[in-house]
């Protein structure tokens, strides 16, 4: 049939309100100057993140995900552009006042843990509510002790860090960054340096929390990881990928979807209104972005319509006709208020052209709709 994939029950799969959203970023761009000249780390980056998302950001080594995450943190600032956290221009804090945000704010778990070497996991986790001047002291070592609990490491409460395994460390980490009840937790590679068994608990530790209400942005270089967050944000050489189109294309390298979103044009339609018009040669490949289409076989020219199938949010559509070649093969018109992003045909056809998996992928799906449009015509 004409469905690419089943439509998602997630309200990530739906584009986030911007005025709603507990993250925004606008055009933010982060350039440093070394010894071999200027590098931009991120290059004009927009993003929003919604209250309660478990989001992962990935990318290649140098891709400008652990400047991103620094951005996100108030770890490091931007060169140009503005980061809004929970109504706060985190951007225009100077040192002393993004440390106090951050406190209570954001709590971020560092790839390597950077747990005090002279502090017992105790008082590591208590540190953040000492900094801050939370709780009371007595509510402070029953916190950091229920936390510890919460991690599963509360027997090791008193010994000091060079006396965990690694996989302790992480979980001391995970209790800290928790210790002043933030909105908010970052983590920069959290289960890299953890056996499977232990990355296991961490993800099922970050997933439980998410349930509790709180919003998680892992960094990771491992897609495998990565998926197990409901939402992906994909970075390459500074830029973020377009999401739906690294839903729809999957296959793609990240170099060939950041080519993909930089080619990108956006249409909006009203309902009822045609998106494609069957026997009309073809010029674009779409992906639905808000709203949903209907498919119509219009049989015989001009007549009367054939419901075939809806197109949901993440869905394509177009690609027959620019893969097979002739004219559109059916009509695909707008149910309701619909925006899509779209792929001008020589851009498509260059795209596929660099990834076989794709082009597979894409001829597989049209193969599968042209027998359903012709088991439908001989129905007739």
């Amino acid at each position: 049939m004409f469905r690419t994939k089943r439509k998602s029950n997630n309200s990530n799969d739906d584009k986030i309100n911007a005025d709603r959203s507990l993250i925004k970023l606008r055009n933010v761009f982060k350039v440093y100057d070394t010894p071999a000249g200027r590098f931009t780390a991120l290059n004009g980056v927009d993003l929003n993140i919604g209250t309660g998302e478990f989001v992962s950001i990935i990318g290649k080594s140098g891709s400008g995900k652990t400047t991103l995450i620094n951005m996100l943190t108030g770890i490091d600032r931007p060169t140009q552009g503005e980061i809004f956290i929970g109504g706060t221009a985190v951007h225009d804090l100077n040192e002393g006042q993004t440390a106090t945000w951050r406190g209570t704010h954001m709590g971020v778990v560092f790839q390597f843990f950077q747990l005090l070497p002279t502090l017992t996991a105790l008082e590591n986790v208590r540190l953040p509510m000492d900094f801050c001047n939370l709780y009371t002291p007595a509510e402070r070592n029953a916190r950091a002790m229920q936390l510890l609990d919460l991690v599963g490491i509360a027997e090791y409460a008193h010994k000091l860090p060079n006396h965990l395994a690694g996989g302790q460390q992480q979980r001391a980490a995970i209790a800290r960054a928790l210790a002043n009840d933030p909105p908010i937790i970052a983590t920069d590679e959290p289960t890299g340096n953890l056996d499977s068994r232990t990355a296991e608990a961490v993800m099922q530790l970050f997933e439980d929390l998410v349930k509790q209400g709180k919003t998680i942005l892992m960094v990771t270089h491992d897609e495998d990881l990565a998926r197990r967050a409901p939402r992906t944000i994909v970075i390459h050489d500074g830029e973020i990928v377009n999401e739906y189109v690294a839903k729809a294309l999957p296959m793609l390298s990240h170099e060939l979807l950041l080519q993909a979103t930089r080619q990108l044009e956006t249409r909006t339609f009203a309902p009822g209104e045609p998106i494609i018009v069957q026997d009309a040669e073809p010029d674009e490949f779409f992906i639905i972005t808000s709203g949903e289409a209907k498919v119509y076989l219009i049989e015989p020219p001009g007549q009367y319509e054939i419901f075939m199938d809806t197109i949901h949010t993440g869905q394509y559509f177009g690609e027959m006709a620019l893969i097979h070649g002739g004219k559109r093969s059916a009509t695909v018109r707008a149910a309701t208020s619909v925006e899509v992003i779209a792929l001008r045909q020589q851009a498509f056809l260059d795209l596929i052209e660099q990834s076989e998996e794709t082009r597979a992928e894409l001829e597989r799906v049209a193969g599968e709709r042209r027998q359903a449009l012709a088991e439908t015509r001989n129905g007739i």
